[in-house]
């Protein structure tokens, strides 16, 4: 073994401790080694480690550059609110802990085998936890599974995960192995998939905590009044308050209808709604955010339709009225608060005091907050103003626009189609599928480019150099003949200690670099005993996304850790049995659907 194949495993057993320790990001670490490699080339001149060139090719792998366009897919179906029109049926109002699961983790899982893992969790942590507050299941019985859900869900086809896209670009870059087909991987997969969710279904009652949301309903003293219309023509026209998913909204409750001049008081769960009916909410800040993202729900004012800046580039946006400002006294109607700052009050809240009247002829006392929609730099231009105190935008509150969700529904089914009946690369369909989400509207320039994690891809690439490095130097090679040598030559034996290998090294460090760093041993080791490289390289794509023992080893996991109000020892409890069940069964399913 030379010092090039000697520096290389020095290097990466340094990452690996850097990134098991914390030491800093992983970005950092991983791209801090990367520099270490190409500068020993530079300064050696040896051809057993990859130039500079060869080092950075990784940013340019076919999967990498397909995980970044499936950001953008994903933004279009959020900004749209497509999935919402998906989920929202299906949850219903579930009454026990395994109603609730049965309702939402195999929605998920199935959502997850065609959209990234980590946007489709993010969307549906506020649902889960509305869910929560909704019926009282405590929000700890739900994260962690929902989690769990997204990576069984991951494992059924190549999309499924940014690994098994990482891993199929390294497939198709190494001469000799035959890429794995868009469902192939479902072979495996799915049987995981199944098994996985009936040991949440069976034991995440008797082994999770039961614990509360991080934030709970009653920490926000605010008690906003807002009004809102039913959309003629809507969904909402002709059904119950309750079908219409108008009841349950956590922290928020329906005070009155007015319909025709009429005031309706006490409304109960089944009242119809009907065209124009005015609905007076009182509740917190999340629940109202959410009621004006509902699709048949309209602003109670017609002013909001009057601002010249286009809904997609608007915002949501508190502010509390100062003493100063000149609109005290006078009613919102009044003051022209739309003409005077170019946006318009939603609702307004005064502590818990519920305010009566039409929104509009609310009369504005000093303290009082409003919520206002108006141009995205509406609190770069007001964070000095004397006229507000505390302005700031409300994350993530771009007005959905519903009437784009059927296309971005299409451009996902077709994107799926062309991919599946391989009519289309991966990337290609990515590309298209990104590409019209943008031409179409369902999602703007600029939210596309918030939606990519660049964190992600840089993780991504700069693991992929220091695979090629160990491929490069011969220190996969001489790691296979180790692993050969442990084993006694048997391919049943050496799969499951990389299976094992590639679990631990996710649970420690980031499931693509463990992917990244595990191929090109475990293809070498293959290749040495004469046998078919195919139930490796997909025992690793699973292993790389099976990842329950610890939040650190997938980005999902780490996403739920504080609003599920987890510790370390709920995963270990929880996640050490789902492990080694699903070590047993790749280890036993990938040799007898391909063979060695």
């Amino acid at each position: 073994m030379g010092w090039e194949a000697i520096l290389t495993l020095v290097v990466v057993v340094g990452v690996l401790s850097a990134l098991m320790r914390n030491t800093a990001s992983p970005v950092f670490i991983l791209l801090a080694a990367l520099g270490v490699i190409m500068t020993a080339q530079a300064l050696s001149g040896t051809d057993k480690l990859p130039s500079a060139n060869a080092a950075v090719a990784g940013f340019g792998n076919a999967g990498l550059v397909t995980v970044g366009f499936l950001f953008v897919v994903v933004a279009g179906l959020i900004y749209t609110g497509a999935l919402d029109r998906v989920a929202t049926p299906l949850l219903g109002h579930p009454r026990s802990v395994r109603s609730a699961q049965l309702r939402l983790l195999p929605m998920v899982s199935v959502l997850s085998a065609f959209l990234n893992n980590t946007p489709l969790v993010a969307m549906f942590i506020p649902v889960s936890r509305d869910l929560s507050k909704r019926t009282g299941i405590p929000v700890s019985k739900l994260l962690l599974p929902l989690s769990y859900a997204a990576i069984f869900g991951g494992t059924c086809t190549i999309i499924g995960t940014s690994t098994n896209l990482v891993v199929n670009g390294l497939v198709s870059a190494t001469p000799g192995l035959r890429p794995i087909g868009f469902f192939e991987i479902a072979w495996v997969g799915l049987p995981v998939a199944t098994i996985g969710l009936l040991y949440v279904f069976l034991f995440s009652d008797r082994l999770l905590p039961s614990r509360g949301a991080a934030i709970n309903v009653g920490d926000d003293p605010r008690r906003y009044t807002a009004e809102v219309r039913v959309a003629a023509g809507g969904p909402l026209v002709g059904r119950s308050i309750e079908k219409a998913g108008l009841r349950h909204l956590p922290g928020l409750y329906l005070a009155e209808i007015e319909r025709n001049g009429r005031i309706l008081t006490a409304v109960g769960p089944d009242e119809v709604l009907e065209a124009n009916d005015g609905l007076v909410f009182v509740g917190i800040i999340d629940s109202v955010t959410d009621l004006h993202r509902m699709p048949g729900i309209l602003p109670a004012t017609e002013e909001i339709f009057k601002l010249p800046t286009p809904r997609e580039h608007r915002c949501l946006v508190e502010a509390v009225v100062s003493p100063a400002c000149p609109l005290i006294g006078k009613s919102i109607r009044e003051g022209h608060f739309r003409e005077r700052y170019e946006a318009v009050v939603l609702a307004v809240a005064r502590g818990r005091e519920r305010l009566e009247g039409k929104l509009g002829d609310i009369v504005l006392q000093a303290g009082d907050t409003l919520l206002l929609e108006g141009h995205t730099s509406f609190s770069e231009r007001h964070s000095n103003s004397k006229d507000f105190y505390l302005v700031s935008g409300i994350e993530d509150s771009v007005p959905r626009r519903h009437h784009r969700a059927w296309i971005a529904l299409l451009i996902l089914t077709v994107m799926i189609g062309a991919a599946a009946t391989e009519v289309l690369s991966m990337l290609n369909a990515a590309l298209l599928a990104g590409g019209l989400m943008l031409l179409t509207g369902c999602c703007t320039g600029r939210e596309a480019q918030r939606s990519v994690d660049w964190s992600v891809l840089l993780v991504i690439g700069a693991a992929l150099g220091l695979g090629n490095a160990l491929d490069q130097s011969g220190a996969a090679g001489f790691v296979a003949e180790r692993l050969l040598g442990l084993a006694g030559g048997e391919p049943w034996v050496v799969l499951f200690i990389v299976v094992a290998v590639t679990s631990l090294f996710t649970e420690l460090i980031t499931n693509n670099a463990a992917a990244v760093l595990v191929f090109p041993i475990a293809v070498a080791a293959a290749q040495t005993m004469g046998v078919n490289e195919t139930p490796f390289i997909v025992a690793i794509m699973v292993a790389a996304s099976a990842s329950f023992a610890t939040p650190f080893g997938y980005q999902t996991n780490l996403m739920v850790y504080s609003p599920g109000g987890y510790t370390f020892g709920d995963y270990l409890r929880f996640g050490i049995p789902l492990n080694i069940l699903m070590l047993v069964l790749v280890t036993l399913l990938a040799p007898l659907v391909w063979g060695f």
